[in-house]
Protein backbone atom coordinates (compact mmCIF):
# COMPACT_ATOMS: atom_id res chain seq x y z
CA UNK A 1 0.00 0.00 0.00
CA UNK A 2 1.50 3.17 -0.70
CA UNK A 3 -1.38 5.14 0.76
CA UNK A 4 -1.28 7.28 3.72
CA UNK A 5 -3.83 9.02 6.32
CA UNK A 6 -2.15 12.16 7.82
CA UNK A 7 -4.20 12.52 10.76
CA UNK A 8 -3.95 15.10 13.83
CA UNK A 9 -6.12 14.59 17.05
CA UNK A 10 -6.05 16.97 20.06
CA UNK A 11 -3.32 16.33 22.85
CA UNK A 12 -5.29 15.14 25.81
CA UNK A 13 -3.10 15.72 29.11
CA UNK A 14 0.15 15.24 27.04
CA UNK A 15 0.73 14.56 23.22
CA UNK A 16 1.69 11.54 24.24
CA UNK A 17 -1.57 10.31 25.51
CA UNK A 18 -3.09 11.17 22.34
CA UNK A 19 -0.64 8.80 20.34
CA UNK A 20 -0.40 5.78 22.40
CA UNK A 21 -4.12 5.63 22.34
CA UNK A 22 -4.34 5.97 18.64
CA UNK A 23 -1.72 2.98 18.89
CA UNK A 24 -4.14 0.96 21.47
CA UNK A 25 -6.78 1.19 19.00
CA UNK A 26 -5.10 0.11 15.89
CA UNK A 27 -1.92 -1.74 15.79
CA UNK A 28 -1.74 -3.89 19.11
CA UNK A 29 -4.60 -6.48 19.06
CA UNK A 30 -6.15 -5.92 15.77
CA UNK A 31 -3.03 -4.59 13.11
CA UNK A 32 -5.60 -2.00 10.96
CA UNK A 33 -2.32 -0.08 9.99
CA UNK A 34 1.21 0.90 10.59
CA UNK A 35 1.60 4.46 12.18
CA UNK A 36 3.99 7.39 12.42
CA UNK A 37 4.42 10.34 14.34
CA UNK A 38 4.42 12.96 12.20
CA UNK A 39 6.71 15.97 13.20
CA UNK A 40 5.59 19.31 12.36
CA UNK A 41 7.69 22.23 14.15
CA UNK A 42 6.28 24.98 15.96
CA UNK A 43 5.17 27.59 13.37
CA UNK A 44 3.77 31.13 13.44
CA UNK A 45 -0.30 30.67 14.38
CA UNK A 46 -1.44 34.34 12.94
CA UNK A 47 -4.39 35.48 13.25
CA UNK A 48 -7.92 33.63 12.89
CA UNK A 49 -8.79 35.76 9.61
CA UNK A 50 -5.35 34.85 8.12
CA UNK A 51 -5.85 31.10 8.83
CA UNK A 52 -9.25 30.94 7.70
CA UNK A 53 -8.28 32.38 4.25
CA UNK A 54 -4.82 30.37 4.01
CA UNK A 55 -7.03 27.17 4.50
CA UNK A 56 -8.95 27.99 1.49
CA UNK A 57 -5.33 28.80 -0.16
CA UNK A 58 -3.94 25.81 0.93
CA UNK A 59 -5.95 23.64 -0.23
CA UNK A 60 -5.71 24.84 -3.94
CA UNK A 61 -2.30 24.79 -3.23
CA UNK A 62 -2.01 20.93 -2.18
CA UNK A 63 -4.13 20.52 -5.58
CA UNK A 64 -1.54 22.43 -7.74
CA UNK A 65 1.37 20.70 -6.72
CA UNK A 66 -0.06 17.32 -6.65
CA UNK A 67 -0.58 17.82 -10.16
CA UNK A 68 2.71 19.12 -10.97
CA UNK A 69 4.64 16.11 -8.97
CA UNK A 70 2.22 13.73 -11.10
CA UNK A 71 3.24 15.39 -14.00
CA UNK A 72 6.72 15.51 -13.31
CA UNK A 73 6.26 11.94 -13.31
CA UNK A 74 4.98 10.90 -16.08
CA UNK A 75 7.25 13.04 -17.78
CA UNK A 76 10.32 11.17 -16.81
CA UNK A 77 8.79 8.06 -17.49
CA UNK A 78 7.76 9.59 -20.97
CA UNK A 79 11.12 11.05 -21.75
CA UNK A 80 13.26 8.20 -20.25
CA UNK A 81 11.38 5.12 -21.46
CA UNK A 82 11.84 3.11 -18.00
CA UNK A 83 9.76 0.44 -16.86
CA UNK A 84 7.34 1.38 -14.45
CA UNK A 85 9.92 -0.65 -11.52
CA UNK A 86 13.21 1.21 -12.89
CA UNK A 87 11.49 4.67 -12.90
CA UNK A 88 10.04 4.11 -8.93
CA UNK A 89 13.54 2.75 -7.85
CA UNK A 90 15.04 6.09 -9.01
CA UNK A 91 12.80 8.43 -6.88
CA UNK A 92 14.44 8.95 -3.91
CA UNK A 93 13.78 12.26 -1.26
CA UNK A 94 17.21 13.14 0.55
CA UNK A 95 18.60 10.26 0.10
CA UNK A 96 15.89 7.76 0.87
CA UNK A 97 12.56 6.29 -1.11
CA UNK A 98 9.89 8.39 -1.07
CA UNK A 99 7.82 6.17 1.74
CA UNK A 100 11.00 6.08 4.01
CA UNK A 101 11.01 10.34 3.26
CA UNK A 102 7.48 11.04 4.92
CA UNK A 103 7.25 8.22 7.63
CA UNK A 104 10.20 10.11 8.80
CA UNK A 105 9.14 13.29 7.78
CA UNK A 106 11.76 16.20 9.26
CA UNK A 107 10.59 20.12 8.02
CA UNK A 108 13.49 21.51 5.90
CA UNK A 109 14.31 24.35 8.14
CA UNK A 110 16.75 25.97 5.58
CA UNK A 111 14.16 26.46 2.57
CA UNK A 112 11.17 26.94 4.42
CA UNK A 113 12.22 28.82 7.89
CA UNK A 114 9.85 29.10 10.48
CA UNK A 115 10.30 32.14 11.68
CA UNK A 116 8.43 32.92 8.69
CA UNK A 117 4.34 33.63 9.01
CA UNK A 118 2.44 30.75 7.47
CA UNK A 119 0.95 32.74 4.81
CA UNK A 120 5.09 33.63 3.34
CA UNK A 121 6.24 29.74 3.56
CA UNK A 122 2.98 28.94 1.26
CA UNK A 123 4.04 31.91 -1.03
CA UNK A 124 7.78 30.61 -1.02
CA UNK A 125 6.37 26.94 -1.92
CA UNK A 126 3.95 28.29 -4.77
CA UNK A 127 6.72 30.04 -6.68
CA UNK A 128 9.69 26.85 -6.01
CA UNK A 129 6.76 24.44 -7.59
CA UNK A 130 5.58 26.91 -10.18
CA UNK A 131 8.89 27.53 -11.26
CA UNK A 132 9.06 23.91 -11.73
CA UNK A 133 5.79 23.68 -13.62
CA UNK A 134 7.15 26.46 -16.20
CA UNK A 135 10.80 24.57 -16.78
CA UNK A 136 9.00 20.98 -17.08
CA UNK A 137 6.19 22.90 -19.82
CA UNK A 138 9.46 24.55 -21.29
CA UNK A 139 11.19 20.64 -21.66
CA UNK A 140 8.37 19.08 -22.70
CA UNK A 141 7.85 21.18 -25.48
CA UNK A 142 11.11 20.76 -26.72
CA UNK A 143 10.97 17.22 -26.27
CA UNK A 144 7.71 16.92 -28.54
CA UNK A 145 9.56 19.10 -31.02
CA UNK A 146 12.66 16.81 -30.98
CA UNK A 147 10.51 13.75 -31.03
CA UNK A 148 8.96 14.96 -33.90
CA UNK A 149 11.56 15.84 -36.23
CA UNK A 150 13.68 12.23 -35.03
CA UNK A 151 10.37 10.54 -36.01
CA UNK A 152 10.66 12.04 -39.74
CA UNK A 153 14.50 11.05 -39.81
CA UNK A 154 13.81 7.61 -39.01
CA UNK A 155 11.51 4.40 -39.34
CA UNK A 156 11.42 2.83 -35.88
CA UNK A 157 15.15 1.94 -35.37
CA UNK A 158 16.55 2.83 -38.47
CA UNK A 159 18.93 5.64 -39.96
CA UNK A 160 22.23 6.29 -39.21
CA UNK A 161 24.05 7.07 -35.93
CA UNK A 162 24.23 11.16 -37.08
CA UNK A 163 20.09 10.72 -37.34
CA UNK A 164 18.47 8.67 -34.96
CA UNK A 165 17.75 8.71 -31.37
CA UNK A 166 20.08 7.61 -29.11
CA UNK A 167 18.13 6.79 -26.20
CA UNK A 168 17.61 3.19 -26.40
CA UNK A 169 21.74 3.03 -26.64
CA UNK A 170 23.19 4.84 -23.86
CA UNK A 171 23.05 4.48 -20.32
CA UNK A 172 23.44 6.22 -17.53
CA UNK A 173 26.98 4.69 -16.64
CA UNK A 174 27.81 5.52 -20.02
CA UNK A 175 27.97 9.26 -18.63
CA UNK A 176 30.03 11.45 -15.96
CA UNK A 177 26.94 13.13 -14.22
CA UNK A 178 26.75 16.10 -11.91
CA UNK A 179 30.02 17.29 -12.10
CA UNK A 180 30.90 21.00 -12.55
CA UNK A 181 33.85 20.41 -14.09
CA UNK A 182 33.82 17.67 -16.84
CA UNK A 183 31.57 16.37 -19.16
CA UNK A 184 30.88 13.54 -21.93
CA UNK A 185 30.31 14.02 -24.86
CA UNK A 186 29.27 11.56 -28.26
CA UNK A 187 31.36 11.38 -31.48
CA UNK A 188 30.53 9.48 -34.42
CA UNK A 189 33.16 7.70 -35.85
CA UNK A 190 33.70 6.37 -39.69
CA UNK A 191 34.33 2.48 -38.98
CA UNK A 192 37.56 3.17 -41.28
CA UNK A 193 38.75 5.74 -38.87
CA UNK A 194 38.15 3.80 -35.68
CA UNK A 195 42.59 3.31 -36.01
CA UNK A 196 42.93 7.35 -36.18
CA UNK A 197 40.50 8.62 -33.39
CA UNK A 198 41.65 6.29 -30.61
CA UNK A 199 45.51 7.63 -32.08
CA UNK A 200 44.23 11.29 -31.96
CA UNK A 201 41.16 12.22 -29.70
CA UNK A 202 43.10 13.05 -26.46
CA UNK A 203 45.73 15.32 -28.56
CA UNK A 204 41.98 17.49 -30.48
CA UNK A 205 42.34 19.93 -27.16
CA UNK A 206 43.51 20.73 -24.47
CA UNK A 207 42.30 18.83 -20.79
CA UNK A 208 40.59 16.03 -22.63
CA UNK A 209 40.79 12.71 -19.65
CA UNK A 210 43.42 10.61 -20.78
CA UNK A 211 41.39 6.62 -22.14
CA UNK A 212 38.08 8.04 -21.68
CA UNK A 213 36.89 7.31 -25.05
CA UNK A 214 34.64 3.91 -25.23
CA UNK A 215 33.03 2.32 -28.42
CA UNK A 216 29.31 2.12 -26.90
CA UNK A 217 27.17 1.22 -30.61
CA UNK A 218 28.32 0.55 -34.26
CA UNK A 219 26.00 0.06 -37.32
CA UNK A 220 27.66 -0.81 -40.86
CA UNK A 221 29.04 3.01 -41.49
CA UNK A 222 29.94 4.08 -38.12
CA UNK A 223 30.60 3.81 -34.54
CA UNK A 224 29.63 5.67 -31.61
CA UNK A 225 32.39 6.82 -28.98
CA UNK A 226 32.34 8.85 -26.03
CA UNK A 227 34.88 10.86 -24.93
CA UNK A 228 35.05 13.12 -21.55
CA UNK A 229 37.04 16.50 -21.37
CA UNK A 230 36.75 19.55 -19.28
CA UNK A 231 33.53 21.52 -20.03
CA UNK A 232 36.38 24.69 -20.39
CA UNK A 233 37.64 22.78 -23.70
CA UNK A 234 34.42 21.81 -25.48
CA UNK A 235 34.79 24.44 -27.87
CA UNK A 236 37.50 23.89 -29.16
CA UNK A 237 37.32 20.03 -29.26
CA UNK A 238 34.21 20.46 -31.40
CA UNK A 239 36.28 22.35 -33.79
CA UNK A 240 39.02 19.88 -34.01
CA UNK A 241 37.45 17.09 -34.00
CA UNK A 242 35.02 18.38 -37.25
CA UNK A 243 38.55 19.18 -39.11
CA UNK A 244 39.30 15.19 -38.48
CA UNK A 245 35.95 14.38 -39.94
CA UNK A 246 34.48 12.83 -36.75
CA UNK A 247 30.94 14.41 -35.70
CA UNK A 248 30.30 15.06 -32.54
CA UNK A 249 26.35 14.27 -31.46
CA UNK A 250 24.20 16.44 -29.56
CA UNK A 251 22.99 14.18 -26.40
CA UNK A 252 22.79 14.94 -22.78
CA UNK A 253 21.71 12.71 -20.50
CA UNK A 254 19.25 14.79 -18.32
CA UNK A 255 18.04 12.39 -16.00
CA UNK A 256 19.09 13.99 -12.79
CA UNK A 257 17.75 17.03 -13.88
CA UNK A 258 14.27 15.48 -14.14
CA UNK A 259 14.47 13.40 -11.10
CA UNK A 260 15.81 16.49 -8.99
CA UNK A 261 12.34 18.34 -10.39
CA UNK A 262 9.80 15.88 -9.38
CA UNK A 263 11.71 15.12 -6.00
CA UNK A 264 11.85 18.53 -4.97
CA UNK A 265 8.19 18.77 -5.65
CA UNK A 266 7.16 15.87 -4.13
CA UNK A 267 9.01 17.59 -0.90
CA UNK A 268 7.19 20.76 -1.22
CA UNK A 269 3.77 18.62 -1.55
CA UNK A 270 4.61 17.04 1.96
CA UNK A 271 5.37 19.87 3.45
CA UNK A 272 2.07 21.63 2.58
CA UNK A 273 0.21 18.73 3.60
CA UNK A 274 2.24 19.37 7.13
CA UNK A 275 1.15 23.08 6.81
CA UNK A 276 -2.52 22.01 6.45
CA UNK A 277 -2.76 19.98 9.25
CA UNK A 278 -1.34 22.85 11.34
CA UNK A 279 -4.21 25.21 10.11
CA UNK A 280 -6.79 22.43 10.06
CA UNK A 281 -6.10 21.73 14.07
CA UNK A 282 -5.33 25.47 15.06
CA UNK A 283 -8.86 26.09 13.66
CA UNK A 284 -10.61 22.76 15.18
CA UNK A 285 -8.90 22.66 17.99
CA UNK A 286 -8.27 25.86 19.22
CA UNK A 287 -5.27 27.75 21.26
CA UNK A 288 -2.81 27.16 22.57
CA UNK A 289 -1.79 24.76 20.01
CA UNK A 290 -2.07 21.12 21.14
CA UNK A 291 -2.24 18.08 18.75
CA UNK A 292 -0.21 15.15 17.83
CA UNK A 293 0.07 14.59 13.95
CA UNK A 294 0.05 11.32 12.67
CA UNK A 295 0.66 9.65 9.85
CA UNK A 296 -1.24 5.98 9.28
CA UNK A 297 -0.78 3.43 6.78
CA UNK A 298 -3.62 1.27 6.68
CA UNK A 299 -3.91 -2.29 5.90
CA UNK A 300 -5.67 -2.43 2.33
CA UNK A 301 -8.04 -5.24 3.64
CA UNK A 302 -9.02 -3.35 6.69
CA UNK A 303 -9.39 0.21 5.99
CA UNK A 304 -13.47 0.19 6.35
CA UNK A 305 -12.73 -1.37 9.85
CA UNK A 306 -10.00 1.49 10.14
CA UNK A 307 -12.22 4.12 9.44
CA UNK A 308 -14.98 2.93 11.90
CA UNK A 309 -12.53 2.80 14.85
CA UNK A 310 -11.13 6.42 14.37
CA UNK A 311 -14.31 7.42 14.22
CA UNK A 312 -15.32 5.92 17.36
CA UNK A 313 -12.37 6.96 19.02
CA UNK A 314 -12.89 10.82 17.98
CA UNK A 315 -16.51 11.58 17.20
CA UNK A 316 -16.68 13.58 20.70
CA UNK A 317 -14.53 16.30 18.25
CA UNK A 318 -17.37 16.85 15.75
CA UNK A 319 -20.76 14.96 16.69
CA UNK A 320 -22.27 16.37 13.44
CA UNK A 321 -19.43 14.54 11.57
CA UNK A 322 -19.53 11.20 13.49
CA UNK A 323 -23.29 11.75 12.32
CA UNK A 324 -22.96 11.83 8.81
CA UNK A 325 -19.92 9.08 8.87
CA UNK A 326 -22.27 6.74 10.76
CA UNK A 327 -25.29 7.45 8.36
CA UNK A 328 -22.99 6.81 5.84
CA UNK A 329 -21.66 3.30 6.55
CA UNK A 330 -25.09 2.23 6.76
CA UNK A 331 -25.69 3.02 2.84
CA UNK A 332 -24.11 0.62 0.78
CA UNK A 333 -22.45 2.61 -2.49
CA UNK A 334 -22.51 5.83 -0.84
CA UNK A 335 -19.16 7.60 -1.13
CA UNK A 336 -18.01 10.51 0.54
CA UNK A 337 -14.45 10.76 -1.12
CA UNK A 338 -15.06 13.79 -3.07
CA UNK A 339 -15.53 15.84 -0.27
CA UNK A 340 -14.28 13.64 2.98
CA UNK A 341 -14.83 15.37 6.04
CA UNK A 342 -14.25 13.79 9.38
CA UNK A 343 -14.42 14.60 13.23
CA UNK A 344 -10.30 14.48 12.87
CA UNK A 345 -8.22 16.28 11.02
CA UNK A 346 -7.78 14.17 7.57
CA UNK A 347 -5.62 14.38 4.31
CA UNK A 348 -4.46 11.41 2.12
CA UNK A 349 -1.07 10.97 0.57
CA UNK A 350 -0.32 8.52 -2.44
CA UNK A 351 3.40 7.67 -2.96
CA UNK A 352 2.24 6.08 -5.93
CA UNK A 353 3.30 8.86 -8.46
CA UNK A 354 3.67 6.71 -11.64
CA UNK A 355 -0.52 5.60 -11.46
CA UNK A 356 -0.38 6.27 -15.33
CA UNK A 357 -0.52 3.97 -18.46
CA UNK A 358 2.85 2.71 -19.88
Amino acid sequence: MTEFWLISAPGDKTCQQTWDKIMAATTRTNNLSTNHKFNIPDLKVGTLDVLVGLSDELAKLDSFVEGVVKKVAQYMADVLEDSRDKVQENLLANGVDLVTYITRFQWDMAKYPIKQSLKNISEIISKQVTQIDNDLKTRASAYNNLKGNLQNLERKNAGSLLTRSLADIVKKDDFVLDSEYLITLLVVVPKTGYSDWQKAYETLAEMVVPRSSHLLFEDSDSGLFSVTLFRKAIDDFKHKARENKTFIKHFHYKKTDILKHLLEAFIAWIHIKALRVFVESVLRYGLPVNFQAMLLQPNKKTMKKLREVLNDLYKHLDSSAAAIIDSAMDIPGLNLSQQEYYPYVYYKIDCNLLDFKV
